[in-house]
């Protein structure tokens, strides 16, 4: 997969910028603050319809105008493919080959991207909503009905809180509309912890031996997914099922006392153990890193193992935060394979040829001077 072609218009600090792109290396150079990382998020923004940085998407309006504009031209192996977002104070809209979505859903996931940033070391040391949020965001660019069951089950856990809440506070008694949302809560509950049971496995079975060789053959890495309900027996959907109205029949009065939902998707967790040890409480700092290269690795390949395109790579200013090995391997592994995507300062100290050959826009104050 290749992003040949990047239009922005009023898009944070970028008024109007055309720029195409090379398919191999592209480093994005210059001093901090004048947009690197914005046309990083660009790209990311333009795949994910959504920022990795806020949750404000008004933030990604230029000052004082009313929308931003991002467009894309991509080549996938299915072919070229157009794309289109403007965020508006209004909302979003999105084209695909020029005809509009009706939901995002059916946009996410036409390119396939693959973020590395400082802030993704917080993946291993970092809190669980972290990891929740790793597991949607790389789950809905290859299955768009989990985006559908995730967006269904978040409105639901909504109003079941809000009648909780109302069940807590003695201005509702009925407690039948309470098991009506609990059914409904369970069912997708159900189909999204099976779904992230199954991604576990494959991140496992892609990250271990990638691990294995970055930590020279010492260290065996192990991914555990924690969801509300013990899964390791019942991985039938069934039976995940019956497992989950077990467990909410139990909580129900301890739900209603505290008035929120004390189980389903949105309290599960990952953890990542190194030779049995959990790399989050025992791990040294660079295990953790190597642990969080690993899955960023490792997510390159499950995905082009579940879409048939290798994803495109973004590097936003985190060869720096890697030592001259770990460097190495990461630019190895993409090195005429992935198109890729880097932000940095400066690329003094960087002998890799990948570097050496890629090509070189440099960034002053919202402008991109091409090579």
């Amino acid at each position: 997969m290749l992003l040949t072609h990047l239009s922005l218009k009023n898009y944070r600090n970028y008024t109007v910028q055309e720029v195409e792109f090379t398919n191999s290396v592209n480093v994005i150079l210059g001093e901090n603050a004048q947009g690197k990382t914005n046309l990083m998020e660009a790209i990311y923004v333009l795949a994910m319809a959504k920022s990795h940085r806020t949750s404000n998407d008004k933030e990604l309006i230029r000052w004082d105008e009313e929308y931003a504009k991002i467009e894309g031209k991509a080549v996938r192996r299915s072919g070229p493919l157009s794309l289109q977002l403007v965020i508006s104070k209004k909302g979003k809209k999105a084209k695909i080959n020029h005809i509009e979505q009706q939901k995002l859903s059916q946009y996410i996931g036409n390119i396939n991207i693959v973020l590395f940033a400082p802030e993704d070391l917080h993946l291993v040391k970092g809190g669980p909503q972290v990891r929740r949020r790793f597991i949607d965001m790389e789950m809905g660019q290859i299955s768009p009905v989990y985006m559908h069951d995730l967006s269904r089950y978040q409105k639901i856990l909504q109003q079941r809180n809000h009648y909780l809440k109302l069940l807590q506070m003695k201005q509702q008694h009925d407690e039948t509309v309470l098991d009506i949302l609990t059914e409904q809560l369970i069912e997708l509950a159900a189909k999204i912890t099976l779904k992230r049971y199954e991604f576990s496995q494959l991140l496992q079975k892609w990250a271990e031996p990638i691990h294995y060789e970055i930590s020279r053959g010492l260290e065996k890495l192990q991914i555990k997914y924690h969801p509300s309900v013990d899964v390791s027996e019942k991985i039938e959907l069934s039976r995940i099922i019956e497992a989950y109205v077990e467990k909410f029949a139990k909580i129900k009065e301890r739900e209603i006392y505290r008035g929120t939902t004390l189980a389903g998707p949105h309290r599960d967790d990952l953890s990542f153990h190194v030779n049995e040890r959990d790399v989050q409480t025992f791990g040294s700092q660079g295990q953790q890193r190597t642990t969080a290269l690993s899955i960023k690795l490792a997510e390159i390949e499950l995905i082009c193992s579940e879409t048939g395109d290798y994803p495109i790579l973004l590097l936003d200013d985190v060869l720096s935060e890697l030592d001259d090995f770990r460097q190495t391997h990461l630019l190895n592994t993409i090195r005429q394979k992935v198109q890729t995507f880097v932000t940095t300062t400066s690329i003094d100290g960087i002998e890799h040829e990948v570097i050496k050959e890629a090509a070189i826009y440099q960034v002053r104050s919202g402008h991109i001077c091409t090579p």
